[in-house]
């Protein structure tokens, strides 16, 4: 989760200087995870926190940057996003601000 978690990271400087705030569901999950005892990805408190997390985040979210690779949980980000009428990019070049 931690490499995954860093190369999500990767990008939200370049977000942030264009003028954006960069948002990771698991930086508001972790905590909550941690206090709710998850010892491992689909545990109980896993499946209770880390995906609900996502999903009441995109109704605070006005776009959804979507990096390349296999997952589940971006891909429903992705299709709650759509269903919003979100805008979504998978490039950083398409991101306004982003060069």
């Amino acid at each position: 989760m931690q490499k995954n978690l860093s190369r999500l990271e990767s990008v939200t400087l370049d977000l942030f200087r264009a003028g954006h705030l960069p948002v990771i569901g698991e930086w508001l999950a972790l905590p909550l995870l941690h206090l709710a005892g998850s010892k491992r990805p689909g545990d109980a408190p896993y499946n209770e926190i880390l995906y609900p997390v996502a999903e009441r985040l995109l109704q605070k979210c006005d776009a959804v940057f979507r990096m390349n690779g296999e997952s589940k949980g971006a891909d429903e980000d992705v299709r709650i996003a759509k269903e919003r009428g979100l805008p979504i990019f998978f490039n950083l070049s398409e991101v306004p601000g982003c060069a």
